[in-house]
């Protein structure tokens, strides 16, 4: 059941909690706060112990939020993330986030 909280689009919540961003091309960096915020909420509401972030349609993911990302990861949270594009998946290799996010791809 799809849920839109602020930002996110919840697809699913609980200890696997999936998200994603509506199709946007590009997380805003002005609103990395809110999604940081949004994130860090619901991962506390509901318990997570894996967030599954769908990426499917967007293209750039700001440096911050791959921050963000690797912060909530230390704090003990599985991320997953699917559908990731080439220059994604490239950034994350050369940061060597590959090593700390799951990445997939699936058919939607």
């Amino acid at each position: 059941m799809l849920q839109v909280l602020g930002l996110l689009e919840v697809y699913e919540s609980g200890a696997l909690t999936v998200v994603g961003f509506g199709g946007r091309e590009i997380l805003d960096q002005f609103s990395l706060a809110d999604y940081r915020d949004e994130l860090q909420k619901l991962i506390d509401d509901v318990d997570c112990q894996t967030l599954a972030i769908d990426l499917t349609g967007v293209r750039i993911v700001p440096s911050g939020m791959l921050g963000v990302l690797a912060s909530i990861h230390g704090k003990g949270v599985d991320i997953h993330l699917y559908n990731a594009d080439e220059e994604i998946r490239e950034v994350l290799e050369i940061t060597k986030l590959d090593q700390l996010f799951a990445l997939h791809e699936v058919e939607v």
